[in-house]
Order: C-alpha cells, then sequence, then structure tokens
C-alpha cells in the first residue's frame, strides 16, 4: 500500500483539553502532535518547528468512532422511510441487486466526508465492494475499519463466493495506515453455519475483527427460533463461533443468558439506538445490562438510509434519552458515559483503545477542534463541555479535523476532496437507484 509522508509537527497552543484519559480529565492546556501522535498533553508544549495553531477558541475532542455503518448508502437517504425492517431490507436489496462500484465509491465518498464533517474519525463498515470503500476512505482522510458483507452463496448478487471474496479483500489491504480489512457477515437470516464458521477461520487466520448484525428484531429472533431451536446468539454460540475482536450490532432483543454469553465470550455490540427507533424494532437494547456483565458497547449510526444521519453527536444525545426514558431513571448513560460510547470504548470495541480515542501522549493525533463560541456550545465551561458534547452541540460548532495528525477539515471545509465534486457524484448515483427514477 502506498506510504503517506510524515505530517509536519502542529501545536494547538491553551485550548480546553477533553482528553478521554483514565481521569477524564477536561484541562487547559497545549498538544503537540509529531509523526502522527501526541507527543505533548497539558502546559508549554515545546513550539521548536512545529505549525501553530491558536487553540483558546476550542476545545480539543477525540475523534469520535462511528461502531456501526454502511457509508456507500449516503445516495439512498430517504429511499425508504417509514417501513419495518422486512420492508426496509426488501427495498434495499433491490437497489444493491443494481448497484456498480463505480456508484457505491461515490456514495461513500459522501458519506465519509458527512462522518469527517460531523468529528467522525473511524468508522466500522459493513458492505460489499469495500475495496471502493476503502478507496474513497483513504482519498477524503478517514480512519476506516472496513467488513466485506458475506452470506451464503445463494443468497448473494456479488459475483463468486462470498467467503473468500472477503478474504481477498483482506489479503489486498491488511497493513494499511488507515484502512483495517475483515470479513462481516450479514446476518443469521442470510448465513447458514458453514458460513459463519468459514468467515471466523478467515478472522482468526489474518487477526481481523469480525462484524455482523444480531438480534435487530423480535421477527429476526423468532424465525431463527422456528429454523434452528435456538435463538441468534445462543445459536451463535452453540456452533462455536462467538469470540473475541467480534462486533455485534444492534443486539435489541437479547435475554439475560444471551448478555452473559456476549460479555463471556468478549463480543463487543454497536448500539444503533436512531436506527431501531426509526425502524421500530420495538425493544430496546440492553446497553446497560451489557456493560454490568462486562461487555464493550459502542455507539453506532446504521446508514442513512435507516437513521438518517451519520451524526455522532446526535447519535449521543438519542441514546441518552432513550435509556432514561425507558428505564424510567434520569441518571442512566450519563453525559460522561454517552461520550465514553462514542470515544474511548468505541476504540476499545475496535482493539484500539491502546492508540485511539482519547487525547494522551504516545496516541494517534485523531481529534477535533470544537468553537466554544458557537451558540450550543454555551456557557463555554470547562465542567459544561461534556454535557454540551452528550446533549447540545451542533455538528456546525465543529471546525477542524485531524487524523494522524493530518488536517482533513479546516474550517468546516474538506482538506482532500472538494465537497461539491463529492455531492454532484453522489447525486448523479441517485439517478439510477430512486425507484421513480430507475422504474423499479
Amino acid at each position: 500500500m502506498p506510504e503517506r509522508g510524515t505530517p509536519s509537527p502542529l501545536v494547538v497552543t491553551d485550548a480546553l483539553l477533553v482528553t478521554q484519559d483514565p481521569a477524564r480529565r477536561v484541562v487547559r492546556g497545549d498538544v503537540r502532535v509529531e509523526g502522527g501522535r501526541f507527543v505533548h498533553v497539558g502546559p508549554n508544549a515545546p513550539r521548536e518547528g512545529a505549525e501553530l495553531r491558536d487553540g483558546r477558541p476550542f476545545a480539543v475532542v477525540p475523534g469520535f468512532v462511528n461502531a456501526h455503518a454502511h457509508v456507500a448508502m449516503a445516495p439512498l437517504r430517504g429511499l425508504a422511510d417509514d417501513v419495518e425492517l422486512a420492508g426496509f431490507l426488501e427495498a434495499l436489496f433491490r437497489v444493491d441487486a443494481r448497484r456498480t462500484e463505480a456508484d457505491v465509491e461515490a456514495g461513500a465518498r459522501a458519506g465519509v466526508a458527512e462522518m469527517l464533517l460531523g468529528g467522525t474519525t473511524s468508522f466500522l463498515d459493513l458492505y460489499y465492494f469495500e475495496d471502493a470503500v476503502a478507496r474513497a476512505t483513504e482519498a477524503v482522510g478517514a480512519r476506516g475499519f472496513l467488513g466485506w458483507a458475506v452470506l451464503d452463496a445463494d443468497k448473494t448478487t456479488q459475483r463468486g463466493d462470498p467467503v473468500a471474496n472477503a478474504e481477498a479483500f483482506v489479503g489486498r489491504w491488511k497493513g494499511h495506515p488507515t484502512v483495517t480489512p475483515l470479513p462481516a457477515p450479514q446476518g443469521v437470516y442470510v448465513c447458514g453455519r458453514e458460513t459463519w464458521l468459514r468467515t471466523r477461520e478467515i478472522a482468526d487466520r489474518h487477526g481481523t475483527l469480525v462484524h455482523y448484525h444480531l438480534s435487530e428484531t423480535r421477527r429476526e429472533v423468532h424465525e431463527h427460533q422456528d429454523r434452528t431451536g435456538r435463538r441468534p446468539a445462543e445459536w451463535l454460540e452453540e456452533i462455536g463461533f462467538l469470540g473475541p475482536r467480534q462486533v455485534a450490532a444492534h443486539a435489541v432483543w437479547l435475554t439475560g443468558e444471551e448478555i452473559a454469553v456476549l460479555a463471556r465470550r468478549k463480543v463487543g455490540v454497536a448500539h444503533c439506538a436512531s436506527s431501531n427507533l426509526k425502524l421500530a424494532s420495538g425493544g430496546v437494547a440492553p446497553v446497560v445490562e451489557l456493560r454490568a456483565a462486562g461487555a464493550t458497547v459502542g455507539l453506532g449510526t446504521d446508514s442513512v438510509a435507516s437513521n438518517n444521519s451519520l451524526s455522532m453527536l446526535r447519535e449521543m444525545h438519542l441514546a441518552g434519552l432513550l435509556h432514561k426514558h425507558q428505564r424510567w431513571d434520569a441518571t442512566a448513560l450519563r453525559a460522561q458515559e454517552l461520550l465514553d460510547l462514542a470515544t474511548i470504548e468505541g476504540a476499545r470495541l475496535l482493539g484500539r483503545e491502546g492508540d485511539l480515542g482519547s487525547i494522551e501522549v504516545g496516541k494517534r493525533a485523531d481529534f477535533s477542534l470544537v468553537r466554544l463560541d458557537h451558540p450550543t456550545a454555551l456557557p463555554a465551561r470547562p465542567e459544561a463541555i461534556v454535557s454540551h458534547l452528550a446533549y447540545a452541540l451542533s455538528e456546525e460548532a465543529i471546525d477542524s479535523v485531524y487524523v494522524d495528525g493530518r488536517p482533513v477539515v479546516v474550517g468546516r471545509q474538506l482538506v482532500r476532496a472538494d465537497w461539491q465534486r463529492v455531492r454532484a457524484d453522489a447525486e448523479a448515483a441517485s439517478d439510477a437507484l430512486w425507484p421513480d427514477r430507475a422504474g423499479a
């Protein structure tokens, strides 16, 4: 894979640092970035040889981690609104059968751009044509953990064997500095025992994550139970699939025993509150119980076809309100916990808490500069900033974004892509996909 040049040293001076370190410190200070990593966090950073940026108007915030997305679906926003999951999937599968690698890449560029402008620097994806998503991720400047969608061979529109396709994708991108490839079974409704176990063998052989949908709706659970005699998580445990380095998206309809199994097997969960609410999944993912059992939980947006946004700020806000309301407990998922889920816990979900998710010396310099003079950041007090991030802040307050110490957004403008071109390409891709234009 091509190597990128080392970015110039950068010092952001006298900013409000939302460190997300083990003490969750919020302090005034400097950060110095060299070689893509934080080398100083605190007062009086050395400034020699560095580009200086006045941080007084800003909070320095770790880049958000979107733990479940389908970023290439950006041209499909609004295509399948106001239907339950079965109808939603039927509409999307029809569209997927028509998509080309070129329009997937155009959609992915738009999705990655939207995430960066919202302060999301890392994301976990599940789709097909993931080489196109990888190229878009690299071009626009994000950090992508990209899962090639795996289905049974008789249930897919992919050419060839989806499991073999996934392994080939892993081989092409393994070792890339900002693209991490992995296999991603779609779910129990399109993957049989052999597909699940072959996928795990690939992940074990290459040391990758595995990402999949799990127990999103009662219908999914009951239909699988009717076929196999087991609920999805029970069945995956029974066939020997569950284990560490796995991220299950949704996990809404779980029993207490399934929660215990996921925690014991060190399976992480991506909570997608907005998508589950909009698709009327009917339940609320047991996030509090999963965390109490020791499972790692992050936040995901899902796709813009089901959310209809890639905003992690909005996802924090809605997840917090949902769990407080559902549990009749205003202390459930406090602001600090919500920010944790969107940053350091999301990094832990990816197995990258050692170098992502917080502002600490030695970690990769993935961060945002958030305007403290924005109306949604008032009052701009250190003791209020975490609350603002969880409940109030607008994306318009995110001024600049850095990945590996490189600017990818400055002054709310993309650095490595022209938004007007990105938008035009995605609009053109949508022309062939929307039913009223394609005649489907």
